[in-house]
């Protein structure tokens, strides 16, 4: 008997179900700062990318790319974030990592921060620091429900 070779599966090519969400709105409090949000939500974790501009900055200025963090959910306390920085900008790693750990505690699933935001440089006190935080957290909240308002419609077709 002869040995037949080895068959090839087939691959069925399909488009790709990520759809990210670009999302730009002023901060609070700092109404000269546009902030820009970048969103992707998978199947197994999210991934944020958040960046701001100002009227004055130039479209061909290159701006640092920022820091960028993984953070999940702990499965033993839901209240704490598990964290590991995959890159570090001093000027935004803190923003970067309390972002990632309230993203993860809310999504209750992995997720991926990239931020170059820095609220030393922009001028911001704290409380006009937080007041931009908490609109950011809430902007991405409300498209985090959406996506699941839509999954499970999905779901149930």
């Amino acid at each position: 008997m002869a040995d037949a070779p080895p068959s090839i599966p087939s691959v069925e090519l399909t488009t790709p179900s990520i759809k990210p969400q670009e999302i730009s709105f002023t901060l609070p409090k700092a109404l000269h700062t546009t902030a820009h949000v970048h969103l992707n939500f998978l199947g197994h974790c999210a991934m944020v990318f958040l960046a701001t501009s100002t009227p004055g900055d130039s479209g061909g200025s290159i701006k640092p790319m920022g820091s960028f963090v993984y953070t999940m959910p702990d499965r033993a306390s839901p209240k704490s974030t598990i964290s590991t920085t995959l890159y570090t900008s001093a000027s935004s790693i803190e923003y970067t990592t309390r972002m990632a750990k309230i993203l993860a505690r809310r999504f209750a699933i992995p997720v991926y921060v990239g931020c170059s935001i820095d609220p030393h440089a922009l001028g911001l006190e704290v409380q006009e620091e937080m007041e931009g935080l908490t609109k950011i957290v809430n902007v991405i909240m409300e498209k985090w429900e959406e996506h699941k308002q839509a999954m499970t419609e999905n779901a149930k077709q």
